[in-house]
């Protein structure tokens, strides 16, 4: 089992461990994985992932694995297992874009007065 996160490609890092007389050994800093399952609305199904804390609260963010999904390209970052769940749910409901959660704000152009010289 490699330990990369299936969703945002977190990897293991290199590093020191550094003791107070400044001796340094090399160390690894892993990545904190957990296996979690998502419910897919379209496919009617569990899929199982093994994701970072922050790719599971990324998935959460989008709206559920299903819009996850849709809204990344198959290429991109997807793991085998989930670029055939993708497929699977676009040949079930087709390719619909996500909706975007909010409209883009509008900016808000301040008008400075200027003052009168008395």
């Amino acid at each position: 089992m490699t330990r990369r996160c299936e969703i945002t490609g977190k990897g293991p890092l290199v590093g020191n461990n550094v003791s107070h007389a400044n001796n340094k050994t090399k160390r690894r800093f892993l990545p904190n994985l957990q296996e979690a399952s998502f419910f897919s609305s379209g496919l009617k199904k569990n899929i199982s992932v093994t994701s970072s804390t922050s790719g599971i609260r990324t998935i959460e963010h989008k709206g559920g694995i299903d819009n996850y999904l849709l809204g990344t390209s198959a290429a991109k970052l997807l793991t085998a297992n989930l670029r055939k769940a993708r497929k699977q749910l676009v040949a079930k409901i087709g390719a619909k874009a996500p909706s975007p959660k909010k409209p883009p704000r509008a900016k808000v152009v301040k008008k400075h007065k200027a003052k009168k010289a008395a």
